[in-house]
């Protein structure tokens, strides 16, 4: 998946995250793939963040988009039964607000979660997922101590609470890979091929590799509520955390 392009789509959901409306040009439509845009502000899933979900409006047409299928195309897909707008069409495109800032807030919130684990207790992300407001992340910690859960709550929130700004960046592939730190994951999950890499940057506590939507700094994230840690083998430590 390209950083400013997928195929003929142009990516305006990383360009500007807080984009929620646009005018594009729809370029396929087929009733077994979906509908490729020119330019596209749904973020199509990936990294662990959920795709968005939206409408096209045209010609006094609506057609509710409930995913995305990446191949050399971003192919929206449509509501079982919604029309498709003929290539061609001038459409407006609009994105559901509440669930993609939501997802945002809460990718943003992982990434605070995984740089204070990485900060201060020196442990890598091995899995995670997300939905809208609530999420978990697996991490290789093979102790912890008994006040864990109350302190990483604690430490997080004071990290929320802090208002730090969260920046992005395109760097060429060996200039990202020279950051210290970059992958906090256990494996590398960088495509070979990537040759430009999106940098996500929680200044002064998280700098990674990532391809999602985030807020623009720590506070917009609300308080994080970390629900649970659970034991998943001998040294994997399972951390589900919701928004407050």
């Amino acid at each position: 998946m390209g950083v400013s392009h997928h195929g003929r789509t142009e990516r305006l959901d990383l360009a500007d995250p807080t984009l929620r409306d646009w005018t594009c040009t729809v370029l396929a439509a087929d009733p077994e793939q979906g509908i490729v845009l020119d330019r596209s502000a749904f973020y199509p899933g990936g990294g662990g963040q959920p795709p968005d979900h939206g409408v096209l409006l045209w010609q006094g047409v609506q057609t509710r988009i409930v995913g995305t299928r990446k191949g050399d195309d971003l192919w929206l897909i449509p509501a079982e039964g919604d029309p498709l707008p003929p290539a061609g069409t001038q459409v407006a495109g609009a994105v559901e607000d509440t669930r993609r800032t939501l997802l945002m807030r809460t990718h943003s919130g992982l990434h605070v979660l995984c740089g204070v684990v990485f900060r201060d207790f020196g442990a890598l992300v091995t899995g995670g997922n997300m939905e809208p407001g609530e999420a978990r992340m697996d991490f290789n910690l093979p102790e912890v101590p008994g006040d864990f859960k109350a302190r990483l709550e604690e430490l997080v929130n004071a990290e929320v609470g802090a208002d730090r700004q969260v920046t992005t960046k395109v760097l060429a592939r060996d200039e990202a890979l020279a950051l210290p730190d970059i992958i906090r994951t256990q494996s590398n999950l960088i495509p070979a091929d990537e040759q430009e890499i999106r940098i996500v940057d929680i200044v002064g506590l998280d700098v990674q590799a990532d391809g999602g939507t985030h807020v623009a700094s720590t506070s917009q994230i609300g308080k994080l509520q970390v629900v649970k840690v659970e034991s998943k083998g001998k040294a994997n430590r399972r951390v589900r955390v919701r928004l407050a």
